[in-house]
């Protein structure tokens, strides 16, 4: 398939999913999430219509707002697992996490010694 159906492809695709996270996600018509990213509104929309790519700035700040990775944005990847695991985090403090990974990593080394 030609590389520039691909593209055109893949930048639909980029901004169904940024308009379905602007709507149903974050409930922001488009001029707020435009502010809030750092765009115009109707780049947004040229950007929502695939006729348009946000640059890497305006992507994190996306993703800084949203949760959402950047792989999910970009490539539509699943971050369901990171989004939950970060959530779950945000109510703990750096200490208690690095206390829970050493726990975790101990019982990794149980079960590997227990197999062997």
């Amino acid at each position: 398939m030609n590389t520039d159906i691909l593209e055109l492809q893949e930048r639909i695709e980029r901004g169904k999913r940024i308009k379905n996270i602007r709507e149903n996600e974050l409930h922001l018509n488009k001029s707020e999430l435009a502010r809030k990213i750092g765009v115009s509104s109707q780049f947004l929309g040229l950007v929502e219509d695939g006729k348009g790519n946000l640059m890497y700035k305006n992507i994190k700040n996306l993703k800084d707002i949203s949760g959402h990775s950047s792989d999910y944005i970009l490539y539509g990847l699943d971050d369901s697992l990171i989004t939950e695991t970060n959530r779950i985090l945000a109510k703990y403090d750096e200490k208690q996490i690095k206390a829970a990974l050493k726990i975790l990593k101990n019982i990794g080394l149980f079960i590997k010694n227990k197999d062997t």
